[in-house]
């Protein structure tokens, strides 16, 4: 049986769930798209082509390789879009959690059947139905759950608000000896730069105690603030709109010292090196595309 473990976003990386962009369908029509970014480039004839980010992905696989972490993927359905394994899973502790995403994204999870096997039946949760929660909206760091989430009274009428008030109390109440600190995210159905699909969209941590984050993506100027405390000012590296917009602050740990990044990220890869980290760089531009990266398409099952 696989022993799950995740407690933190950065320390070493063991295993990993790395999703697929092998047959991924065509370019999906406008009524489609789950988010402003994609519809922007299916506008714009420049969404991006299955060959291209196949290879982005086996640039990241190449990288995986070389520190000795194992990699699973997902079995290959026909026409489906398997790139963000973030999305229908994650694991909090020795728990995988089966996410409650949108319905036509079920097969999905299925998909990952080589994983789920390997799992005690018992540590693979379902939350109730009434739980909405997607893993870029949840980050376990040590002893704290980080979670985005939008709480409004529209809810319902943003495709972008994937977690909600009822999952945040369904994370506390499974895991009390946590504190578990939520966020109101800033969503938009039209505007990419206004919106922060994910609480990874606008927030990450790398290393052991500094963090990458975006001002603007929260909604309540105290719970931003809440996170520049905890790290500490000189701690943060603080992206703009457009770096948001780029997805800056979703990078991969491998390890404390490990990060893979965009390698268009010029300005945060250069600060990364400047505080001792080293940086894998690949391409992942045209996956960006779809309003997601490093970290969304990811899965990690076990780290050190």
């Amino acid at each position: 049986m696989m022993q799950l473990h995740i407690v933190d976003e950065t320390s070493p990386l063991k295993e990993v769930i790395l999703g697929t962009a092998k047959s991924c369908g065509p370019v999906p029509t406008l009524e489609q798209a789950y988010d402003p970014k994609s519809m922007e480039h299916i506008k714009a004839g420049t969404y991006p082509k299955e060959a291209d980010m196949v290879k982005e992905m086996d640039a990241f696989v190449e990288v995986f390789n070389k520190y000795g972490v194992k990699v699973y993927r997902p079995e290959v359905l026909e026409n489906c879009n398997q790139i963000f394994a973030r999305d229908i899973a994650f694991v909090i502790e020795d728990k995988l959690f089966h996410s409650n995403i949108l319905p036509d994204r079920e097969r999905e999870f299925v998909a990952i059947h080589e994983v789920l096997d390997l799992i005690d039946p018992n540590k693979i949760m379902r939350p109730p139905e009434e739980v909405h929660i997607e893993g870029g909206d949840v980050m376990p760091w040590n002893d704290h759950i980080f979670i985005g989430t939008y709480t409004a009274p529209d809810y319902a009428s943003y495709i972008t608000a994937r977690t909600n008030r009822e999952a945040v109390e369904y994370i506390r109440d499974m895991f009390p000896h946590k504190t578990v600190k939520s966020f109101e995210l800033r969503k938009s159905n039209t505007d990419p730069r206004e919106n922060a699909l994910h609480l990874d969209c606008c927030f990450q941590p790398v290393g052991k105690d500094k963090a990458i984050l975006h001002k603007n993506g929260f909604l309540v100027e105290e719970e931003y603030q809440y996170l520049v405390d905890y790290f500490g000012p000189e701690n943060i590296f603080e992206i703009d709109k457009e770096e948001m917009y780029q997805m800056f602050s979703n990078v991969f740990s491998i390890s404390p010292e490990v990060v893979v990044s965009e390698k268009h990220f010029t300005r945060l890869n250069n600060w990364l090196r400047d505080h001792g980290f080293t940086v894998e760089e690949i391409p992942y531009a045209e996956i960006a595309k779809q309003e997601g990266l490093l970290r969304c398409s990811t899965m990690p099952l076990i780290r050190e």
